[in-house]
Parts: C-alpha cells; structure tokens; sequence
C-alpha cells in the first residue's frame, strides 16, 4: 500500500488507510510536536489530534499533493497553537534523549565532558527562543526539511521561512556568544 492507496481507503471511510498513514508517519509527527511543545503529553495530544482531523477530512484531500508535507504542516501549526494555548514558558530540560540520536557520540572522556556542556548550551539557547522560530530550527536541522517544504508546511512565503531560519540563527548564535556568521 502507498500514500494515495491509503488516502483513497480513507476517502471510502476504510480506516486501514488511517492505519497505514499512522504506522507510516507518527514517530516523526510526534517528534516534530514535541520539539516544539517540549510537552511529551501535550505532544501526544496533539499528533492524535491531527490523524482525526485527518480522518474526518479525508473526502477533502487533494491526492495529487504529497500527504507528508500536509501532515507535518498540521502537526507544527497544531503544535504552535497548543503552546499558543497553554500560554506556558517551555523548557528543553529533560529532553536529551531525544537530541543524543542527533548529535554523534564523543570518542574520548574530554571530548565527551566537552559535547556534554554544549549540548547542555544548546538546549538552553534553544529553550529561550520562541515556539515559531524553534520550529524552523526543527524542520530545517532536525527533520532536514528544505526552506522550499517549510514553506509548504508552515503555508508561508519563501522569505518568510528565510526570515525567520535567519531571525532564529542570529538568536542563537546570540545566546551562545558566538557573534556573527563570520566566526562559525
């Protein structure tokens, strides 16, 4: 079964086209979520939310557009509405489980003391800036996303993806006393 298969199940109110979609896509949706919510059950929520969503709107999907792009352009807006919501500060504490798969493992004891302290930087730095521009860091470096996808899924012009992956940079460049694009 491939995407348009299952779309189509969904669309005959077949919910093994559901099924296949979740089985498919939920570890990244519910990754992407909690990276901006830093809410594991809010995360959860979320990502539940939108595969109902999904699933109520079936009939209105365009099958000619790729599903994956919709889906995870669902889950961040979704996502950033919940911490709209919530009104609450979030922190990245408690979430180095989920960024050790990204960052490779240090060979020697030093170096390893050296990755620990920036990661712990990185995760402060990250923590304090806003939801929006958080999410534009996780679709570009962590789900690897295109400025041209992430215009998709954030349904924004081009330079507006542009702006907010340099606004987001500069902020964290600032928080981590890095300076300017020169001293990268």
């Amino acid at each position: 079964m491939d995407e348009i298969q299952a779309i189509r199940q969904l669309k005959k109110d077949d919910i093994g086209g559901m099924e296949f979609l979740v089985t498919r896509y939920q570890v990244k949706a519910a990754r992407a979520a909690f990276l901006i919510t830093r809410d594991e059950d809010m995360a959860k929520d979320v990502v539940q939310n939108v595969f109902i969503r999904i699933y109520q709107r079936a009939d209105r999907f365009d099958e000619s557009c790729p599903f994956e792009p919709y889906l995870m352009r669902s889950v961040i807006n979704s996502a950033l509405n919940a911490c709209r919501d919530e009104r609450k500060s979030i922190s990245l504490e408690g979430s180095a489980e989920m960024i050790e798969g990204l960052i490779a493992r240090a060979a020697s004891v030093e170096s390893q003391v050296e990755y620990s302290q920036m990661k712990n930087e990185i995760l402060t730095a990250l923590g304090k800036l806003p939801p929006r521009q958080r999410a534009a860091i996780m679709q570009r470096y962590y789900l690897g996303m295109s400025e041209k996808e992430m215009a998709v899924a954030l349904d924004a012009a081009p330079g507006t993806v542009k702006w907010l992956l340099n606004s987001a940079r500069a902020a964290l460049r600032d928080l981590l006393g890095k300076g300017t694009d020169n001293e990268r």
